[in-house]
């Protein structure tokens, strides 16, 4: 007993470096490659617009790429959704390749992240405790908000101190994010041999639609619009209308991880002690509230009923704050999912689905909220998303998790026998 214990523990300690070394690549790579395009490409309007096919299309196509590869288990395709970020990551820190060569390793470095969204909840939750998964989730996504929140200092003084540029040839950001994705790809390799597979052989991975998942699918369509409202057009406002530089997003996003770390945390225990529907109520009731007000704050700077300096512009700060942090609740939507799957080798194939749907909406959300932050005002943008997110409302009163996760497990022991 002892030893499975010990033998557990050593996982989830694994796993804490794998999604570690993940984030601060991340952090040192995604986070940069606006600043890149400009500072090395000289894009235009279009140019950047257009480049946001190839970094969003391997959202489009995740669901697609594991239910090909997915039988060979969530920790060998981590290993190789690795190799592919390294790859790509490592060719733009070493070469600055010309435009169409960039774009084809910005893809496969856009891949290799997308393709371990949904595996980083697949492996948590499948090396959690059954008693302490919304702990170990909230424990998770706290290492990973800490490592963003270093590459995030990290990025902000390199750049100011010269540390980091784009002029030179070798983008010494990259190089480093490229380390960071070999230590993830050989902690995956470790956690290879190491990580007991379950006892039955697991199934090929497929694309999976099932009519019980609906609430999920939905949950994640919502999502999808919400995430570009936030990061979107809650930056634009900062950018545009109250015309900010980058120092203060940066300076924002570092508020921001700083928060996100004792956040998640507190998340985690919330979905241990109140439940997923509880949760639900939360994260919905949230996002109403947040982008209600959001609209009428922006109504009332741009009708010049709210001055654009002093205390609005800082209600601004705290609203972009508190937005950042409502999506973080959203990890309840993987919980949900798993308390409900039908069979555990679903959860993966199931979460890359949802990953396609949120892109797949994500792409639409942007078209639609440009056309209506031009032609009706930007503050209709952000009544939109409050909108759409009385659908989380909608769901959070419609699920019933403790009858969807006795049925789950009915049709467990049906298909066992």
């Amino acid at each position: 007993m002892k030893k499975r214990i010990l033998q557990k523990h050593t996982e989830i300690l694994m796993f804490f470096i794998l999604i570690s070394a993940v984030a601060f690549a991340n952090g040192l790579s995604d986070g940069v490659y606006s600043n890149y395009f400009k500072e090395v490409y000289h894009v235009t309007a279009f140019q950047r617009g257009f480049i946001e096919f190839p970094r969003e299309l391997p959202g489009l196509l995740c669901a697609i790429v594991i239910g090909f590869i997915g039988f060979l288990g969530d920790l060998r395709v981590a290993f190789i959704a690795q190799i592919l970020a390294l790859t790509g990551v490592t060719v733009l820190g070493v070469f600055t390749p010309a435009f169409g060569i960039m774009l084809i390793f910005l893809f496969i470095n856009s891949l290799g992240m997308h393709l371990f969204m949904p595996l980083q909840d697949a492996i948590g939750m499948s090396l959690a405790e059954p008693d302490k998964i919304g702990v170990r989730m909230g424990q998770f996504s706290s290492v990973r908000a800490g490592f963003n929140l270093i590459a995030a200092l990290l990025v902000f003084f390199g750049f100011r101190t010269g540390f980091f540029t784009f002029e030179s040839p070798v983008k010494l950001m990259f190089l480093i994010a490229g380390v960071a994705f070999l230590c993830a790809a050989a902690m995956s390799a470790v956690m290879i041999s190491h990580v007991k597979p379950p006892k039955t052989a697991p199934k090929k991975n497929k694309l999976v639609l099932r009519k019980q998942y609906r609430y999920y699918y939905l949950l994640t369509i919502l999502h999808g619009v919400q995430k570009q409202i936030a990061f979107v057009y809650g930056t634009w406002v900062i950018v545009d209308l109250l015309s900010k530089k980058a120092d203060t997003l940066a300076l924002l996003t570092i508020v921001v991880g700083f928060i996100s770390i004792f956040f998640y945390n507190l998340l985690g225990k919330w979905m241990d002690q109140f439940g997923i529907k509880k949760m639900m109520y939360f994260d919905a009731l949230t996002f109403i509230g947040v982008y209600i007000i959001y609209g009428f704050v922006v109504w009332g700077i741009l009708s010049g009923k709210l001055p654009d300096h002093g205390l609005a512009v800082w209600f601004i700060y705290l609203l972009f704050i508190s937005d950042r942090l409502s999506m973080q609740i959203g990890m309840v939507n993987s919980i949900y999912l798993r308390s409900i799957a039908w069979n555990p080798d679903e959860v993966t194939s199931t979460l890359s689905m949802g990953i396609s749907l949120d892109h797949v909406v994500s792409i639409i959300a942007a078209l639609a909220g440009g056309v209506i932050w031009t032609r009706w005002g930007s503050q209709w943008v952000f009544f939109m998303a409050a909108a759409f997110s009385l659908g989380n409302l909608f769901v959070a009163y419609r699920v019933q998790p403790d009858k969807e996760k006795e049925m789950a497990e009915k049709m467990r022991s049906i298909s066992q026998n």
